[in-house]
């Protein structure tokens, strides 16, 4: 690994000629109750933009988040994903207390927020995790999770200032 990959402030680095742009548009996410899904991603605030059924065994639901140019999509008959196999789903806030309150004040169960002391991104198996929001409040440093009811999960992550080379928009 080179310097240009292993520091927080250096340029991205194309490690191929880019092919053309390749947008992220959509996750699928496994889910049990397709009616029980609609219903905590509704809450959560996010723009319903899709809900197509063509008879009982195909159904396709899919959100966008508030400031996201992402959806996610579940359903019935759409991926053969385990409900609740769908892990480490990455949302980026401006204010991490702030998006917790207003969550849990939908009855959404949320995490109390951390910051990984070990790195950059936290880890996995929760090593080098410390309870409470980043003590410099670092940009990408703080978390909060969440579950959606088949377990699916869910970060957020606050993100005040974008790293360099990064043009997506900072979130509100």
């Amino acid at each position: 690994m080179n310097a240009a990959t292993n520091a927080l402030d250096a340029r991205p680095v194309y490690l191929k000629p880019p092919i053309g742009d390749m947008m992220l548009e959509v996750i699928v996410i496994p889910v049990s109750d397709v009616d029980r899904a609609k219903d905590f991603y509704s809450n959560l605030g996010w723009r319903l933009d899709l809900d197509f059924a063509a008879g009982d065994t195909y159904r396709v639901v899919q959100f966008t988040p508030s400031g996201s140019s992402c959806s996610i999509m579940f359903g019935t008959g759409i991926t053969a994903a385990e409900p609740g196999s769908a892990q480490n789903l990455h949302l980026i806030v401006s204010d991490v207390e702030a998006t917790r309150a207003r969550l849990r004040d939908r009855g959404i169960e949320v995490s109390e927020p951390f910051y990984d002391a070990g790195g950059v991104f936290h880890h996995a198996n929760g090593d080098c995790r410390v309870d409470g929001p980043h003590p410099k409040r670092q940009s990408y440093g703080t978390y909060a999770s969440f579950k959606d009811p088949d377990g699916n999960g869910w970060f957020f992550q606050e993100v005040t200032a974008r790293l360099p080379g990064h043009d997506a928009p900072l979130p509100r």
